[in-house]
């Protein structure tokens, strides 16, 4: 097989770029749908129908639709409704910021169910309001036991980040793609990008790790 690493040099810089942007977007999606997520599992798990109805909804459709489908409902839907024209980029943040936020609503929810009951007994006995009882009792006991739940949500989102590619959102994969088309060749373009996206993964695997042998001890 004839295989260039000439064109990979070529392409390097670009790729590097696009893994930049890559890592941009994994972040603020995490954040954005780890904030969302949190509001819609508290509406969720609320006592009112008209809460935790519309909640549930929201949960059923974004984790049994395609990330594929909600990339273009975004895109070519909600963006340009908010802010009159569309933008690979804050479609893609925020398409992948609301499917997280359907799974780590349900992160929350193991978190806040793993958590006994006699806690919050205690809490109203000693004179706490429900509210306070979730925001100073429950939460911070829930969020410190999700947190390597949080982290293989990070790192899945890294990896989906690459179907932003077909909105044309310049991250790896849109590099990729870019390479095999000018030089219509497969192998470089597609190893080129997996690597990338196994060094990522791999980086990211062992930092959560560390950080959890940390709150561990």
């Amino acid at each position: 097989m004839d295989f260039r690493f000439d064109i990979i040099i070529d392409y390097l810089p670009l790729l590097l770029k696009g893994a930049l942007l890559t890592i941009g977007i994994s972040i603020l999606s995490i954040l954005f749908g780890s904030i969302l997520g949190l509001a819609v599992v508290l509406g969720k798990m609320s006592t009112s129908w008209y809460l935790s109805w519309p909640m549930s909804g929201y949960i059923h459709f974004f984790r049994g639709t395609p990330l594929y489908v909600q990339i273009l409902m975004v895109h070519f839907g909600l963006v340009p409704l908010l802010i009159g024209q569309t933008n690979s980029i804050a479609a893609a943040v925020a398409a992948l910021a609301l499917n997280s936020a359907a799974y780590t609503a349900e992160i929350y929810r193991a978190g806040i169910q793993s958590v006994d009951k006699g806690q919050t007994e205690a809490a109203y006995s000693l004179g706490m309001t429900k509210r306070q009882t979730m925001r100073f009792v429950i939460l911070p006991q829930a969020i410190k036991r999700t947190i390597p739940a949080f982290g293989n949500e990070f790192i899945m989102l890294v990896k989906d980040s690459s179907l932003v590619a077909l909105i044309a959102a310049p991250e790896i994969m849109y590099w990729s793609n870019a390479m095999r088309g000018q030089y219509i060749r497969v192998w470089e373009p597609y190893l080129s990008a997996a690597v990338i996206y196994l060094i990522l993964t791999y980086s990211l695997s062992k930092l959560l790790a560390s950080i959890e042998r940390r709150l561990e001890g």
